[in-house]
């Protein structure tokens, strides 16, 4: 068995553990840091809308241009005034997309581009996007968002309880933020792709929170007729007995879109691919650490709060105390009764070894 495996066993059988949640308010702590800094960088720098929220146009060249992109870059800002996004195509052909330009000034646009870039107006392709449309496709991704989280909160509390709910909606909330203060920061331009990778990291996201969930829920059944373990301390156990899972299922996801982010949209230049690659990568990252160490330890807070839960773990803390009380008097026993053992013997009149080696009637003097 691999050692990973190893670990994985151990941590399942409770013979090693993490305490996750003895210490979430520093993971709370970091998540609301984290969070911050997102919010900051969308109120700041905001979000880079693509061309299909805002509207503008698409102009694409034949193939095999011999202009590069950063050339072509600068004729589409020069003609339009505006701050234009060009890629290369598999094909070699040029993609300049350019935001914010009505039906008028495309017309004018395509006859500059055509002409710095040497070509017959007729051969640049010119595709016009409304800002209605982009409008309509925005409000469709709110409202798909917005539905999605109803369910959610829906099935959890019918499946599992109403705090499990609130936790799991928390633990998403967190990840969407994060995410989209990602892009806000790095500056990726937001498209359809960008929102179909949202609402995928999500179902992942809850995916992972509801195998912990499940865990929970198994091993908290009859929690109250026992004084061994408080809710807090099962809740931990479950995260340690999914850890190694929830990892072995979090880097084989990673890699792949690791491969499409780095590779695909670095080193070979395909920024098509940026736009979907960097919300999975960032929200499948986020999901796994709310998870771990958002979603269950604020499920073990709302829990702790009732009332037969404290009541639990007054009657766990004083058995354990009464233990620690018991096992160190049992020390001092122990240390007296050694100490007892290693004293020499008191040597008194009746234990005299001249004493009880006279014979009994004898005397000292002459018999007669």
């Amino acid at each position: 068995m691999s050692k990973l495996g190893n670990l994985g066993a151990r941590l399942h059988r409770g013979e090693i553990s993490y305490d996750f949640v003895g210490k979430r308010k520093i993971w709370y702590g970091v998540s609301i840091l984290i969070t911050i800094t997102a919010i900051l960088g969308l109120a700041v720098r905001g979000l880079n809308m693509g061309i299909e929220f805002q509207g503008g146009a698409v102009f694409t060249t034949p193939t095999k241009m011999s202009t590069s992109v950063a050339k072509a870059e600068e004729y589409a800002n020069d003609a339009s005034g505006h701050q234009s996004v060009v890629q290369k195509l598999g094909n070699g052909s040029l993609r300049i997309q350019i935001a914010g330009i009505d039906t008028d000034q495309s017309d004018r646009i395509k006859q500059e581009l055509a002409k710095d870039l040497n070509l017959d107006p007729e051969k640049l392709a010119a595709d016009l996007v409304g800002p209605s449309w982009g409008e309509q496709i925005a409000n469709k991704a709110w409202e798909g968002l917005a539905i999605f989280m109803v369910l959610v909160v829906i099935y959890l509390a019918i499946a599992f309880e109403w705090r499990m709910a609130i936790a799991a909606l928390v633990a998403l909330v967190h990840d969407i933020t994060i995410t989209t203060g990602i892009y806000a920061l790095v500056g990726f331009e937001v498209t359809p792709g960008t929102v179909i990778g949202l609402l995928t990291i999500l179902g992942y996201s809850l995916y992972d929170t509801v195998v912990v969930f499940d865990s929970l829920k198994e091993q908290t059944k009859d929690i109250t007729k026992q004084t061994r373990w408080t809710y807090s301390d099962i809740a931990n156990r479950s995260i340690n007995g999914t850890l190694v899972r929830s990892i072995n299922t979090t880097v084989v996801a990673l890699l792949p879109v690791a491969g499409l982010l780095f590779i695909g949209g670095g080193f070979l230049g395909a920024g098509t691919l940026n736009d979907i690659s960097l919300s999975l990568f960032v929200g499948l990252a986020a999901g796994a650490y709310s998870s771990i160490f958002i979603a269950t330890p604020l499920v073990a807070d709302l829990k702790e709060r009732e009332p037969a839960m404290k009541a639990l773990t007054k009657r766990v803390l004083a058995k354990r105390a009464q233990a620690g009380a018991d096992e160190d008097v049992t020390e001092v026993r122990g240390a007296g009764h050694d100490a007892d053992e290693a004293a020499p013997a008191v040597v008194g009149p009746r234990n005299q070894p001249a004493a009880r080696g006279r014979g009994r009637g004898r005397t000292s003097g002459k018999r007669r």
